[in-house]
């Protein structure tokens, strides 16, 4: 089983073997402790239910401090699902799946939500040009222009790029590669940026 829940410290450097700086992220991975077994039998599907984090237990109602009792810990802040997992041993509620799960050279991805920057235009949003500034436009610069339309269709199409919303999505990031375990702390270190704020919760797939 090569997957956990974690959360991103920050970005970091190190030096590989050739004396070159290496841009890092710093991720506390795990423990995760198991809190429930889907099998195919029984639920239609095989997945692995762990938690992450502690939280305070009046911050938890009473259905998930007892779904909680039964590995012996909690609760519990995340609680994820993994689905579609290679489970190359048996796994019981309330295992530890810790860091060590990772070995140095591996290529994992990364899911998490991305930074949120609120609404922003379209320069910043989809990377406008903005308009001119001299003949008398020195208030047009970043506007978007003109949407396109005429008395027909008399309306904007879907999808058109507009000001909006930008950011606080759910992304993954591909091919990143493990430069680092430390499995007394629990941390991994990954080659290159991962979504996400400082303290924001990832998930790490092989």
């Amino acid at each position: 089983m090569r997957a956990l829940i974690g959360k991103k410290i920050g970005m970091t450097r190190i030096f590989d073997e050739a004396g070159n700086m290496v841009a890092a992220t710093v991720i506390e991975a795990g423990p995760c402790v198991v809190t429930q077994v889907k099998t195919q039998d029984k639920d239609g599907y095989t997945a692995v239910q762990v938690g992450f984090g502690s939280k305070k237990e009046k911050h938890s109602n009473r259905a998930l401090r007892g779904h909680f009792k039964a590995s012996g810990k909690g609760p519990y802040e995340v609680v994820r699902e993994l689905r579609d997992l290679e489970i190359d041993r048996e796994v019981k509620i309330g295992d530890e799946i810790k860091a060590d799960i990772f070995t140095v050279g591996d290529v994992v991805r990364v899911t998490g939500v991305s930074k949120g920057l609120g609404f922003q235009g379209v320069v910043r949003r989809h990377h406008f040009n903005g308009g001119p500034v001299t003949h008398g436009q020195s208030d047009r610069l970043r506007a978007p222009g003109s949407l396109g339309q005429s008395s027909y269709p008399s309306r904007v199409f879907k999808g058109l790029r507009m000001a909006g919303r930008m950011g606080g999505d759910r992304v993954t990031l591909r091919n990143l590669r493990v430069l680092k375990v430390d499995i007394a702390n629990n941390l991994l270190i990954i080659k290159g940026a991962v979504p996400g704020t400082e303290n924001g919760i990832v998930l790490i797939r092989k």
